[in-house]
């Protein structure tokens, strides 16, 4: 099985690797040619989209957003054109759910199948292989690819009909981005009253108020370590398709869209490309604190 794969950032490099160290042959495509170099070296081929759209079995995509995506897929020498029919197209972006199925309508005309797969972990668990995937799509064509996903996950769960995964994945980043905006306001209040943050993640971190989030992000938060494994940009992306979704099903979400506004605020004063753990900066600044 041949598989194209775009996009080769923080997420997609590393899964791609994963793809060429379980046998598959890969031909990979990015804006950073340095990207590429290193997936050549990881075993794959580098090709342009026509390429990958005329000799690739599945087609994967891990890209910033949904005009992106659609750009890619159904712009001007776009892969769709090239693609032959019962070929597969996985988007592993997190993107609108609406865009996903529109996506699938156009693809679905042309006799090519559609997964909406976007992922959650974080780069950590995008090196290891241990990243969940939330899929959408037809459930004989979720079972026929399944194999690729698990490559590259340690969960894939299958959530409903195309735009369910993305729709999953915007829940999920809402929680991501509430649970942040938590942690760093109640480590503020800690440290303001003088008790040390790392005593109070040590004495908190195996209660109910413990998380993967907290396990991951305070360390961060207390080396000042603003590394990016996801960025503040990416989840401000995630939570604008949130709240966009939210008000077309009109569903209540008025701490996503506060967790949205002290992310834009951030993006404002220089922490665009931060890790999203700079949450803690806003707190900080309000609190005339540093953890």
């Amino acid at each position: 099985m041949v598989i194209g794969f775009v996009g080769l950032g923080i997420m997609g490099k590393p899964m791609a690797k994963n793809l060429c160290r379980a046998g598959y042959t890969l031909i990979v495509n990015d804006h950073h040619k340095e990207n590429v170099d290193e997936l050549v070296q990881a075993g794959a081929r580098s090709g342009d989209l026509k390429q990958i759209g005329m000799e690739s079995d599945v087609v994967i995509t891990m890209l910033p957003n949904s005009p992106q995506v659609k750009d890619v897929m159904l712009g001007e020498n776009g892969i769709a054109g090239y693609m032959k029919k019962g070929t597969c197209f996985i988007d592993m972006s997190s993107i609108n759910p609406v865009d996903s199925r529109y996506i699938g309508d156009v693809l679905k005309e042309k006799g090519i199948d559609m997964l909406d797969a976007p992922v959650s972990g974080g780069e950590p668990k995008a090196i290891d292989g241990t990243v969940a995937f939330m899929v959408g799509g037809d459930e004989k064509t979720f079972d026929k690819y399944k194999q690729i996903l698990t490559q590259m996950g340690s969960s894939v769960t299958r959530c409903g009909e195309l735009g369910a995964g993305n729709t999953t994945k915007l829940a999920n980043q809402i929680i991501v981005a509430c649970n942040i905006q938590a942690v760093s306001e109640s480590f503020i209040l800690a440290k303001k009253a003088g008790v040390d943050p790392e005593c109070v993640f040590e004495a908190i971190k195996g209660g109910l108020a413990g998380s993967t989030v907290m396990n991951a992000k305070v360390p961060m938060m207390i080396e000042d370590n603003v590394e990016p494994g996801f960025r503040i940009d990416l989840h401000i992306k995630d939570l604008n398709n949130a709240l966009e979704c939210a008000h077309s099903v009109g569903a209540p979400v008025p701490m996503t869209a506060q967790v949205q506004e002290i992310m834009q605020y951030l993006h404002n004063n220089g922490d665009g490309s931060s890790d999203h753990s700079a949450i803690i900066h806003y707190y900080e600044k309000l609190a005339d604190t540093k953890l």
